[in-house]
């Protein structure tokens, strides 16, 4: 099993009175530690607004953020848990992570799920549309996305997200496309988008006795398209309120993720704004749960 790190953004209220150019030379610090601890990956949230309510704190912005990382960066792999389809067309979504595959030499991920913070989708203009809708429009997307990650011209007609001879010059670095990884908890139509459209499926804050017992149904998913379900990794977002606690607790954690043949697990310690102690010691706990990490 991999280990990625949500390294600070603001999101969580981490850097809450915190002056932004120190902020954000934090998340630099933090992100630079992460790959010289051996961590797999680095992520971001794609949020506009603090949670669970907004304030007037630090959230930064997270492609521009991911490619700033990239450039200060030499092997850990880079993505969004997740963006939230809503927010952006997806045209320009796969211009502008094709451009930071290439930037960064073929470490981009695309996560991507349907969004659900109201909040934010009404503060920015874009209404809020109920969740039928939004899972429509991130059908599209991924039709969208799927084809011009995969073609330099390519075209399609939905009724949420359209393109015609979309040119997508430079592809990826990495073919035949960036991994595409899917997150959400819906096991009727999230898990079935997943199992068309993804290279990963990422659980959002779910335990592992949960997981477990959503296995059989996502394999269920591939299934009905023919897909062998050992084709579709899983993933699992860690809160930050579960992954905090060190020592056994954590290590049993991490243990019983991997015994169930989860491909990976991410999560942000919101300590880690502060104290490099923070990923120290997440790192020797993976190593105590028998988790390799990178040399």
């Amino acid at each position: 099993m991999k280990v990625g790190v949500i390294v600070p953004q603001g999101w969580t209220g981490e850097f809450d009175g915190w002056d932004s150019r120190r902020a954000w030379e934090r998340t630099k610090a933090v992100t630079r530690q992460a790959e010289t601890l051996g961590f797999e990956s680095v992520w971001l949230f794609d949020h506009f607004h603090t949670v669970p309510d907004p304030t007037e704190e630090i959230t930064f912005e997270s492609f521009t953020s991911l490619a700033s990382l990239g450039a200060i960066t030499q092997r850990v792999r880079l993505g969004h848990i997740v963006i939230c389809a809503g927010f952006r067309n997806p045209g320009m979504t796969a211009k502008m992570i094709s451009t930071m595959d290439v930037q960064t030499g073929g470490r981009m991920e695309l996560g991507i799920g349907a969004g659900w913070k109201r909040d934010e989708w009404e503060a920015y203009g874009y209404g809020f549309p109920d969740t039928r809708p939004r899972l429509d429009n991130l059908r599209d997307q991924l039709e969208v996305l799927t084809r011009m990650l995969g073609s330099p011209r390519s075209s399609y007609e939905g009724r949420y997200a359209s393109i015609d001879g979309a040119y997508n010059v430079p592809q990826p670095m990495q073919q035949p496309t960036v991994p595409i990884m899917v997150g959400g908890n819906g096991p009727k139509v999230t898990w079935r988008l997943a199992a068309r459209y993804a290279d990963e499926l990422n659980l959002d804050g779910m335990p592992p006795q949960d997981v477990a017992e959503a296995l059989p149904a996502i394999a269920s998913r591939c299934d009905e398209i023919g897909r062998d379900p050992a084709d579709l990794p899983v993933s699992v977002h860690i809160f930050w309120q579960h992954l905090a606690p060190s020592g056994a607790a954590r290590v049993d954690l991490l243990g019983r993720y991997a015994a169930l043949g989860v491909s990976r697990v991410m999560g942000l310690l919101q300590a880690s704004a502060d104290t490099d102690e923070a990923l120290e010691s997440l790192a020797v706990d993976c190593r105590e749960a028998g988790i390799e990490l990178e040399s």
